[in-house]
């Protein structure tokens, strides 16, 4: 039945179907595993659009999203040993660290910072 069908597409039609219900509160993952970084923007900017018309939110687990995905983010909650370092705008939060005098390294995304 799925012969034919990309990881990516089967992928989708979950998404899809999980958009589908009309819950306010969605939690995803890691939807990013076994997908290219060109697929994971798209999928999460349609969840953002979607979200942000059905006044919805999301709560997404990502490991290391590719920066133009991470600045699709409205919010970030950054984890660490199970405690809650960093909740904010993704905007704020070099400021954040560097506070607590983390420096973001030379030639290196902030999603790969974090």
């Amino acid at each position: 039945m799925f012969r034919g069908v990309s990881g990516g597409q089967r992928k989708r039609v979950a998404t899809g179907e999980m958009i589908v219900d009309p819950k306010k509160t969605i939690f995803m993952d890691e939807i990013s595993t076994g997908l290219d970084s060109s697929t994971t923007f798209q999928i999460v900017k349609c969840i953002g659009n979607f979200v942000h018309k059905m006044e919805g939110m999301v709560l997404m687990a990502l490991l290391q999203p590719a920066p133009e995905t991470f600045e699709l983010f409205d919010d970030l909650i950054l984890l660490s040993d199970g405690h809650i370092v960093y909740q904010g705008p993704w905007a704020d939060v070099l400021e954040f660290f560097e506070s607590l005098d983390f420096q973001l390294p030379p030639r290196k995304g902030v999603a790969d910072f974090l």
